[in-house]
C-alpha cells in the first residue's frame, strides 16, 4: 500500500509539473487568446515605431460612460475579463490597453520608460477612439500609472479608482539605488517556481488557489522564448521606473474624485530582499497603507476588503465590483 501511495504521489507531482509547462508563448503572446477582440495602435516614441495592443469592449445598451483599466506590472489586459463583463452589463464602454512592454504590445529594445510617457501613450489611444472623458481604474503598477494619468490629464479623468496600487510608499527611500542591470539579471532567472513563490508570499499571503495559476503560468510561458531577454530587459526598465518615479508625494495634488479599494492582506513591497527582518515587518502593510493614503487625498473614499491580498478583482470579486459600481 505504501508503495502504491508513493507511486501515486510521484505521478501527481509529474502531472502538476507538466501542467505548469504545457503552455509556451512568444513575447507578444500571439497564441494566447484575449477575452475580447484585440486592436493595435501605432505609436512613434523616441525615434522608434511601436504597437500598443488594446481591447475596446462596448455594451449592448450604453450608458454613455467609459472606464479605462490599467493592468499591473505582472499582468496584462486579459485579467480584467470578469470586471469588464460586469461593467458592460451596467452599460459602460471598457478600454483595456496593454502598455508598451507588456502583454501583446511591442517589447522595445531600448526605451526610456516613464509613467508620463505611458500616460501620454494612453491619452493618444483615447484620442484615437474619440474618448474625452473616462473613469480610470489602476491596479498594482497600474495604480501608479493611473495616478500619473489623472495628474497629467485631469480633464480626461472623471473619477480615479486605485486597487491595491503599488507605490503607496517610496521604496527607494528604504535602500540604496539598485541599477537596471541587477533587475535584468534577476529577470533572466525567472521561472514558474520563482513567480509562484513571489506571488504566494506577497500577493496571497500564503493562500494559493488553483485559479491563480493562470496568471503565474502566463508570465512563465515566454521565459524559454528565443528573445525572452528583451522581455527581461523591459521588466528591468520598468522596475527602475517604479523605483525612481514615486507618485506618493503627489497624492495631495489630485483634483478628481478618488476611491481606494484595498485588500488588507496584501504585503507587496518592491525590493523586500534588501531589507532587514525588522524592516520587512513594517513595510508593504496595506492594512495601514490604505488609511494613510486616504488621509493624503482630499475627499478620498476607502473600501478595505479583509482576508484579501493584492488582487481583489480576482480574489474577492463580489466585494470589489460592489465597491467599484457604487463609486461609479
Amino acid at each position: 500500500m505504501k508503495k502504491i501511495l508513493s507511486l501515486f504521489f510521484f505521478a501527481s507531482i509529474l502531472l502538476h509539473a507538466s501542467a505548469q509547462q504545457e503552455f509556451h508563448s512568444d513575447i507578444r503572446l500571439s497564441n494566447y487568446e484575449y477575452p475580447f477582440e484585440v486592436h493595435f495602435l501605432k505609436l512613434e516614441i523616441q525615434r522608434e515605431s511601436y504597437e500598443m495592443a488594446y481591447m475596446d469592449a462596448q455594451p449592448e445598451k450604453s450608458n454613455g460612460k467609459c472606464v479605462l483599466l490599467f493592468h499591473g506590472k505582472n499582468f496584462n489586459g486579459a485579467y480584467w475579463e470578469k470586471t469588464a463583463r460586469a461593467l458592460l452589463e451596467e452599460g459602460y464602454r471598457v478600454i483595456m490597453p496593454d502598455q508598451i512592454g507588456f502583454g501583446k504590445s511591442s517589447k522595445p529594445e531600448h526605451l526610456q520608460y516613464s509613467f508620463a510617457q505611458l500616460a501620454l501613450n494612453t491619452k493618444q489611444l483615447l484620442d484615437s477612439l474619440k474618448i474625452s472623458k473616462t473613469a480610470v481604474l489602476g491596479h498594482s503598477m497600474g495604480g501608479m500609472l493611473a495616478t500619473r494619468f489623472a495628474l497629467d490629464y485631469p480633464d480626461y479623468t472623471e473619477k480615479l479608482i486605485l486597487e491595491n496600487p503599488i507605490g503607496l510608499e517610496d521604496y527607494a527611500s528604504f535602500y540604496p539605488y539598485v541599477p537596471v542591470d541587477y533587475w535584468y539579471r534577476k529577470e533572466l532567472k525567472t521561472s514558474y517556481a520563482s513567480i509562484k513563490k513571489y506571488q504566494l508570499e506577497s500577493y496571497y499571503d500564503g493562500n494559493w488557489k488553483p485559479e491563480y495559476d493562470e496568471w503565474a503560468q502566463l508570465l512563465a510561458s515566454w521565459t524559454d522564448a528565443k528573445d525572452y531577454s528583451r522581455v527581461a530587459w523591459n521588466n528591468a526598465l520598468t522596475y527602475d521606473m517604479i523605483l525612481t518615479q514615486p507618485v506618493c508625494y503627489e497624492f495631495d495634488q489630485l483634483k478628481v474624485p478618488v476611491l481606494l479599494i484595498i485588500g488588507t492582506r496584501d504585503r507587496t513591497f518592491l525590493g523586500k530582499n534588501f531589507l532587514t527582518e525588522e524592516q520587512k515587518g513594517r513595510v508593504g502593510r496595506y492594512d495601514k497603507l490604505g488609511k494613510a493614503t486616504q488621509s493624503k487625498i482630499k475627499g478620498a473614499q476607502l473600501v478595505e476588503i479583509p482576508d484579501t491580498g493584492h488582487l481583489p478583482h480576482i480574489e474577492s470579486f463580489d466585494s470589489f465590483i460592489k465597491a467599484l459600481l457604487d463609486f461609479l
